[in-house]
């Protein structure tokens, strides 16, 4: 069914779909351990054991959209795999739902300040050569968040943001398309960047960071060519913080829909 109409080059030229499993991000590492080609996909309808960035829970019931990718790319090209994913995901989102996406740095796609899905990027390095990068994506569809106290007052669903019920297979089949498409641009040398900065809406905002113990509050004042945020902390130094080490908050008094 998601083959039909999905037109694309490196990108889910093969599929596997679970009704469960434990975590696509660990089915496709594992495939890539056999020899899969770059672009193959796990899709799964629930995962038991699923997981954020910085490990943190990620709620996988059904009727939602999760799903990974593989790619064996260039180690340059490597820290472009999140932000090119976003800019899929915010793009597909525009087109299904007919909602209007922005990007929380580094990784959160929100809905009017709500989380409405998340990317986790893993790679397996040798020396200088990536062996292979897996792409996470987890997309709150139908997720009755009032069910659930943690994340009631952070997180949405596109349908319930809607008011419809959105076309799964469609939603996933528009992703894999832009995925695909931008992982062919960053292949020929273009980079998402430009594009993701346009969707983000953590730039200009103030936000506390912690990194590596320390916490430091300042002015999220843009990113640089790898997707790393500038932050310009109140004691004027300009730190360059990479999305791996950090956490990220609305600092106080500054507006509730950034956190």
């Amino acid at each position: 069914m998601l083959r039909t109409g999905l037109y694309t080059a490196v990108i889910g030229r093969s599929v596997r779909y679970y009704q469960s499993t434990g975590s696509t991000m660990d089915d496709v590492a594992q495939w890539a351990g056999t020899g899969a080609d770059e672009g193959v996909v796990v899709v799964a309808e629930t995962q038991t054991a699923s997981r954020g960035r910085l490990g943190r829970r990620w709620i996988s019931d059904e009727g939602n959209l999760y799903f990974s990718v593989l790619f064996r790319p260039e180690p340059e090209a490597l820290p472009l795999l999140s932000p090119l994913a976003g800019v899929a995901v915010a793009r597909a989102i525009r087109q299904v739902a007919g909602l209007y996406p922005t990007i929380k740095w580094p990784n959160d796609v929100m809905i009017d300040g709500r989380k409405v899905a998340g990317i986790l990027a893993e790679s397996a390095v040798s020396g200088s050569q990536v062996q292979h990068a897996v792409v996470g994506v987890g997309v709150n569809v139908a997720l009755d968040v009032s069910l659930d106290a943690e994340i009631a007052a952070t997180a949405t669903s596109l349908n319930h943001a809607s008011g419809s019920e959105i076309d799964r297979p469609e939603l996933l089949r528009r992703i894999l398309q832009h995925m695909d498409a931008l992982y062919l641009d960053l292949r020929r040398g273009r980079s998402p960047i430009a594009e993701w900065r346009r969707w983000l809406d953590t730039l200009g905002q103030r936000v506390t960071v912690t990194h590596h113990g320390a916490t430091d509050t300042g002015l999220a004042e843009d990113i640089d060519e790898h997707g790393n945020l500038l932050l310009r902390t109140d004691a004027g130094d300009l730190l360059t913080l990479t999305a791996g080490d950090i956490t990220l908050r609305a600092a106080q008094g500054a507006p509730a829909a950034n956190a």
